[in-house]
């Protein structure tokens, strides 16, 4: 490690990026080395069989087939190639929770806004879950897409992901759903969840690099979509013409990261070396040792919704902005996060919040990193 880097105390930021173990990295290197020595394809050509595994890895961790699987650069990019292919025109609705993700709505808005198609909230109870009766209610022929955020990014809630896909399913309603928080977090299988399509990138809870990502798009959904652009990898020519490939690889390019996507195969393997019910029980130990200990600093407020909760721990200080509080512990070596209104707008303007704090601790987090978030806190809140 670079000597200009020091390590935080207490690194509390992976549902933001994780911290990657040093298999990912070393993968990383040594393809690298391999490309300085081989030339970028030549490398590619010798970790072929290794490169091909992702996909199967991946679609082990999903529940689906390797041909329903693409690589991406992230959540966005991955939901943007799919959404932007499908076809809305004026009177369609979208619906969307309160809690979705501010970079889909963002894009939903947009589309909203070019064809003539309405973005629409779906209801949400008292703890922020979105209401599936009135959900039931609001389905009818022109809805177009149900686009739903799993585990909403300010915060601990998690949404009713499994009975959303039985909705859609009887409705024959397209369902994407934004797994960011969820993939390598809880157990995931799309067969069940019932979604078309399923996005997540590989830098948080699967503690792969960044600028990697998956997709995934269910096999029979895929010949409705007809990406905006194309090139000779994701429709080979042939024949005297280009023909769009029929698996979910019409949503890639010809040019990659070939060292990030081995980086994300480890960590691919090692997620499911250990097994995803186990970081799922670890990771919600965590949080809830996190949230106890919170709970009782005077001053702090706990502003995660939902029942059960996931291992996103979001809370404020009152009088005090989130900016001012995350300076305070970075200078205590507590890293965390902020979340302000553009991550989730919605909720967050709906609760009269421009923005959280929000910690989140995977399964290495020690006790000794809670207790220094727990100190700086306290420190922050006593101090005259």
């Amino acid at each position: 490690m670079p000597s200009s880097l020091q390590t935080p105390k207490a690194y509390l930021n992976h549902a933001g990026a994780s911290l990657m173990p040093p298999a990912v990295r070393q993968a990383m290197v040594d393809h690298l080395a391999r490309e300085s020595v081989l030339g970028g394809y030549a490398a590619a050509a010798a970790m072929a069989p290794e490169l091909d595994a992702v996909y199967t890895d991946a679609a082990q961790l999903m529940g689906c087939e390797a041909d329903e699987v693409a690589l991406t650069t992230g959540h966005a990019s991955g939901w943007r190639e799919v959404v932007g292919s499908m076809h809305f025109e004026a009177g369609d609705r979208i619906l969307v929770a309160r809690s979705e993700w501010g970079g889909n709505y963002a894009a939903l808005t947009h589309i909203a806004q070019r064809t003539g198609a309405r973005v629409e909230v779906i209801p949400c109870t008292a703890d922020g879950t979105l209401c599936l009766t009135q959900l039931a209610q609001m389905m009818d022929a022109r809805v177009r897409l149900i686009s739903l955020t799993w585990l909403p990014a300010n915060g601990g809630l998690i949404q009713p992901a499994q009975q959303v896909g039985a909705l859609a399913r009887a409705a024959g309603v397209p369902y994407v759903l934004d797994a960011a928080q969820a993939l390598g977090q809880l157990p995931v299988d799309v067969r069940a969840l019932g979604c078309d399509v399923l996005t997540a990138p590989g830098r948080k809870w699967l503690r792969g690099p960044r600028g990697t990502g998956l997709l995934y798009v269910r096999r029979d959904f895929m010949a409705q979509l007809v990406p905006n652009t194309v090139d000779q990898y994701s429709a080979p020519y042939r024949d005297g013409a280009y023909h769009l490939r029929a698996d979910a690889k019409r949503f890639e390019t010809s040019e990659a990261c070939m060292a990030a996507r081995l980086g994300l195969g480890v960590a691919i393997r090692q997620t499911l070396a250990m097994g995803v019910e186990t970081i799922q029980a670890k990771v919600r130990e965590r949080a809830e040792c996190m949230r106890h200990a919170l709970s009782a600093i005077e001053g702090v407020q706990l502003q995660d919704l939902g029942t059960e909760r996931s291992a996103l721990v979001a809370f404020t200080v009152k009088g005090m902005p989130a900016s001012v509080v995350r300076a305070h512990l970075m200078t205590h070596g507590v890293d965390v996060a902020v979340n302000g209104l553009s991550f989730t707008p919605l909720d967050m303007a709906a609760r009269g919040l421009h923005n959280v704090v929000r910690a989140s601790a995977h399964t290495d987090t020690r006790d000794e990193e809670i207790e220094a978030l727990v100190t700086a806190l306290t420190h922050l809140t006593t101090k005259p």
